[in-house]
């Protein structure tokens, strides 16, 4: 398959989440648990299967780092999913899509990173952008600020995992994806079973369909093809690509769920994602 192509359907498929995560009568922390399990019993037999297992020997320092970075991956979902129960999907997805921010603004504190004239102005403008999307004339849904603020935790949790992911030195592609899936497992099973419980006899047929869609098409399949594209596309198309998942998030939160959205949420939306861009693409021509 062409790369480019890869990498369009896998931000596809990270963009329609949404619409299967609210037809599944489960909690969000049994909803991420099961998403784990099920995208590692379709990566590591069908790594292993292709010849190229999953190697574990040797991870060292890399190890801990992967676990951190999957228990964050793990409750990072659970955020997300639970925004999306409070407010739109659009809000919550533009309220997700702040990460990319934490992480301009983190680096400099954790690495001793220099922010360039342009990364600030980017800082700012999205800034301005995420005060727009969450202005309170403008949200919807049975809880909207409580969604607002899930979103921003998911966020602030994603933006972990990037920057965890940056001391990962010797593993890397799906194996990485594939450890930081175990690890999320591994820590939202007793989260779950301490916590709200496993709760499968609320599941029908529907829910039973879509909770596998996620784990396997929105979560083993789109990470294969997104990490297979990843090795073959320069960062700048890369950059790119990756925002058809907002968008097509966005899109489906106004025409099939047909959720409202005022205009100044809109201008808020696409100051994010712009500012956020133009950052991308500039790191990915460094």
């Amino acid at each position: 398959m062409n790369p480019k192509l890869k990498m369009i359907l896998s931000m596809a498929a990270f963009g329609t989440i949404s619409l299967f995560v609210r037809h599944i009568p489960l909690t969000s922390a049994e909803v991420a648990l099961f998403r784990a399990a099920i995208a590692l019993l379709l990566i590591v037999p069908g790594k292993a299967l292709a010849g190229r297992p999953v190697r574990l020997a040797g991870l060292g320092r890399d190890g801990l780092l992967l676990f951190l970075s999957g228990a964050a991956m793990g409750f990072n979902w659970i955020f997300l999913f639970e925004a999306y129960r409070y407010t739109t999907v659009s809000v919550a997805t533009l309220s997700y899509y702040f990460a990319p921010v934490i992480v301009m603004a983190a680096c400099p504190l954790l690495f001793h990173e220099r922010m360039t004239a342009k990364q600030v102005l980017c800082f700012v403008g999205s800034t301005i952008g995420l005060v727009l999307v969450i202005n309170p004339g403008g949200l919807a849904g049975s809880d909207p600020v409580k969604g607002v603020l899930f979103g921003l935790a998911a966020a602030a949790l994603y933006a972990t995992v990037v920057l965890l992911n940056k001391g990962i030195r010797r593993v890397s592609g799906i194996d990485r994806t594939a450890l930081q899936f175990a690890a999320a497992a591994a820590v939202l099973l007793p989260y779950v079973l301490l916590t709200t419980g496993i709760h499968l006899e609320r599941m029908d047929a529907a829910g039973g369909l879509c909770l596998i869609a996620v784990g396997a098409l929105h979560s083993g399949l789109a990470y294969v093809l997104y990490f297979s594209a990843l090795k073959a596309l320069p960062g700048q198309e890369t950059a790119l690509l990756s925002y058809i998942d907002p968008l097509v998030a966005v899109l489906i939160s106004l025409t099939v769920l047909a959720e409202p959205v005022a205009p100044l949420q809109l201008v808020g939306g696409a100051l994010i994602l712009a500012f956020t861009l133009a950052n991308e693409l500039g790191a990915a021509r460094a």
